[in-house]
Formats: structure tokens, C-alpha cells, sequence
């Protein structure tokens, strides 16, 4: 007996049908002309690294629990990207010489991180990626916080369904040495376990905390940042880092039109970011959860090169947001694959029905006809389940009138039109029915 293949995607990873990949393209498109209208500039890059650049810049949870990894013919160890900053800060490294600074690029790359599929994570997404490269200016943090505002508007969301959630790991870290006398050594793992406080179950966390040889005393401050506002934050860290702060003195400035409220449990788990991270958050009370963050990397380039590069910047999955989009009632309708299908009564319309197509075409309409000569209500009730709104017929009594059919298929009327007159008329229906 003939054993077939199965015919579901790799466990974690997705296919996209054309409503979908209709409904994904609507959204995506939005999100580039906004990022855009910033002057932000696509690239793109391998989707294969060595797993040394990962190993050296992104943290060791990821690198020891979520990478996908082969070993090529040479014997290179290689890894799927999990991620794009490493390998932008790579490409801004090597072509530094010939960049102008600050250099705004934006990227959608595929990602893959080995995780357990769930609610939100995949192993398998996509991720816009914008960052801006070679500027320390506080204008930069502002930029990305009222870029990000701009972005969730055009797909239709309102500020009251999403906050922007920030912090400084210059602010953490000296609330951490000085409240909770955590030594700089443990500062990185200590930040990793606040990383999952919202996350773990408060006992399962504080244990964490043990386990990294904080006494009791030391664990009981770490709580209690965890709930302490920004002044609070800024009384118990140290006045030095207070004033070299780029958050506080965004925040005690007012210098962003962008609602930024700040956190002490937003500190992001890769070890590269250096001062701001931040979130965005849903406020849907059935998906309170991080959509996407991002933060400063001051010193990633140093991998590559002795130039400096500062950079700040965020990445946008796919998964998230289009739960985000779905909770909120803001994912668009899937577009039909044809508005028009061009019908022939008989083989000796063919001709005028591709002249007919082409003329709509050019209009900018999606426009089908059929590969076979058949019946015309076969291809009347074809049409409307693909979700074509209009049907333009070609009989050879019309054409010898030098008429057309145009028939409206939501409200099954028709009328005969002139030829020259074909584009106008099928408009006025489209126009009608949307």
C-alpha cells in the first residue's frame, strides 16, 4: 500500500494560504510606507550565520536552548538566524566606510528559534526590524518611540490599546549594586531571571534568584525594585547614573509625543542591549502581553571593528502582532484573488476578451479569464466563489453592436456597455460594491 508523505508543515512553522497571505501583505505594506516616510532604508541579509556571531553577542539561553544549528561540508558550525541585530550590526560594521551616519535601515527578515510552540511564539516567524545606527543623540530613543506610535496607527489601533513600556539598564543596574548589593559579576544573570518575573510564578523565580547565590536579603530588594516606580528607581540608584540615564531624561523632559511609561520589570534577556530597552504592550485584557521591544546596543559592532557604532532599534513579530490586530478587530479583509473575470461566449471572442483584460489591467485591476471554454453559468458561480465582484462578457452579437456585458455579481444585475467605455463602467461597479 502507497504511504503518502504527510502533508503538514514542520512542527512550529506555518503555511500561508492566499486569504492570509492576502490579510499579512495588507498589513506589512502599511508598516513599510510608515517606516519609510521616517527615511528608513530596507536591506536584507543570509538567513545562515556562523553560530559564533550568536554566541559572542545574543546571551547564552538562546544560544544553548533555541538555536538550529548544522555543521556544513567544511566543517563551519552554522546556525538558522534567530534574529537580525547581530546581523545587521555585522553588515553596519563592514560597510562603515561607506555609510552616512545616522544610518536608518529596516529589514522583514524569516527567523527561527527552536522553541515550544505556543500561544504567541512559533519556531518559525517573521520580524520587522528597524534601527537607527550611529547617532547617541536622545533624538534617536524619540524617533523610535514615536516611529512605533505611528506604525500600530496606520493599522487603525488607538493609544488606549497599546503602551509603550521602558526602562534603562544603567537605571537597573545601579538600583541592583546599591539597593540590592548585587555584585557587577552576577549584574547579567540577575537581569535575566527579572527578565521572566511576569512570566514564572513569583516562587519559582525568587528560587532562581537563590540559586545564583543571593542571600536572602538580597533577594528581598530585588523584589522590591520590582515594584518601585520611576522615582523610586531613580531615589535608590546611584545620582551618577541617574544623571547619565538616557530614559530619565527623556521621561523628566517631556521630549517625546509618544506615551512612554516607565517599568522596572522591562530589562529585555539579550546581553547586548546597554541603556533603554522597552516594550509594547497589549492592553486587551484576553492578551496582556509584550508584543514587541527592542532597546540600545551601544557596543555590538565592537565584535567586528574598533569603530564605535552606537545603535538603538526594535524588532516587530509576526505572531504577536497579528494576535494583537486580531483581539482588537483591526485585521483587514483578505482581497480576492481577481475583482473581474472576462467571460467569452464562444472560441471566436477570445481575442477581444485578452484586449478587454489587458485594458483593465493597465487600469490597475486584478482581472482573471478562464483557461478553457465552458459553460457561462459554471463560470458565473467559479467567479463568485473566488470572490470576484464583476464579470465582463464577450458575446459575438455584442461585439458586432460593438457592446459588452458588465455584470455586477453581488446584486446579479447586468447592462451592456460600449467597448471603449469597458474600464469606466466596471470602476462605477467596484466603486458600488465596495
Amino acid at each position: 500500500m502507497t504511504q503518502f508523505l504527510s502533508t503538514a508543515p514542520y512542527k512550529g512553522t506555518r503555511d500561508f494560504l492566499p486569504a492570509e497571505m492576502s490579510v499579512r501583505t495588507q498589513v506589512f505594506s502599511k508598516l513599510y510606507a510608515v517606516i519609510e516616510s521616517y527615511g528608513f532604508e530596507r536591506y536584507d541579509g543570509p538567513l545562515l550565520e556562523p553560530v559564533e556571531l550568536y554566541e559572542a553577542k545574543s546571551g547564552s539561553e538562546l544560544v544553548n536552548e533555541q538555536l538550529f544549528t548544522l555543521t556544513d561540508q567544511g566543517g563551519r558550525r552554522l546556525a538558522l538566524r534567530p534574529e537580525m541585530t547581530p546581523s545587521v550590526a555585522r553588515m553596519i560594521a563592514a560597510n562603515a566606510p561607506q555609510l552616512a551616519f545616522p544610518a536608518r535601515w529596516y529589514s522583514h527578515p524569516n527567523c527561527h528559534r527552536y522553541e515550544r510552540p505556543q500561544k504567541g511564539r512559533v519556531r518559525e516567524h517573521w520580524q520587522i526590524n528597524v534601527d537607527v545606527f550611529g547617532s547617541e543623540s536622545l533624538e534617536a530613543e524619540v524617533e523610535i518611540f514615536e516611529l512605533i506610535h505611528d506604525m500600530l496607527c496606520s493599522l487603525g489601533a488607538k493609544p488606549s490599546q497599546y503602551e509603550i513600556r521602558a526602562n534603562d539598564r544603567v537605571l537597573a543596574h545601579s538600583a541592583l549594586r546599591t539597593y540590592a548589593r548585587i555584585p557587577d559579576e552576577s549584574l547579567g544573570k540577575v537581569m535575566r531571571v527579572l527578565d521572566r518575573w511576569e512570566k514564572y510564578p513569583r516562587d519559582v523565580v525568587l528560587k532562581q534568584l537563590g540559586e545564583l547565590g543571593l542571600d536572602s536579603a538580597s533577594i528581598t530588594a530585588c523584589e522590591e525594585l520590582t515594584a518601585k516606580d520611576f522615582a523610586g528607581i531613580c531615589a535608590v540608584a546611584a545620582p551618577e547614573d541617574v544623571a547619565k540615564s538616557r530614559l530619565a531624561t527623556i521621561l523628566n523632559s517631556g521630549m517625546t509625543n509618544a506615551a512612554v511609561r516607565f517599568d522596572p520589570l522591562i530589562v529585555r534577556g539579550l546581553d547586548y542591549y546597554t541603556s533603554t530597552v522597552f516594550e509594547v504592550f497589549d492592553t486587551n485584557p484576553e492578551n496582556r502581553r509584550s508584543i514587541f521591544g527592542g532597546g540600545r546596543y551601544d557596543n555590538l559592532t565592537a565584535l567586528f571593528s574598533k569603530q564605535r557604532i552606537p545603535g538603538i532599534g526594535f524588532g516587530m513579530g509576526d505572531v504577536t502582532l497579528m494576535d494583537f490586530l486580531s483581539g482588537h478587530g483591526l485585521a483587514p479583509a483578505p482581497n480576492a484573488g481577481a475583482q473581474v473575470v472576462v467571460l467569452p461566449l464562444s472560441p471566436a471572442t477570445r481575442t477581444p476578451l485578452k484586449e478587454a483584460a489587458a485594458r483593465l489591467r493597465r487600469a490597475g485591476l486584478r482581472v482573471t479569464t478562464p483557461h478553457e471554454d465552458t459553460q457561462l453559468g459554471k463560470e458565473l458561480k467559479k467567479a463568485d466563489k473566488c470572490g470576484a465582484k464583476v464579470a465582463v462578457i464577450i458575446g459575438e452579437d455584442e461585439l458586432a453592436r460593438g457592446k459588452l456585458v458588465v455584470r455586477d455579481l453581488r446584486r446579479s444585475t447586468q447592462r451592456e456597455v460600449a467597448r471603449e467605455d469597458i474600464t469606466a463602467a466596471v470602476l462605477a461597479v467596484l466603486e458600488h460594491v465596495d
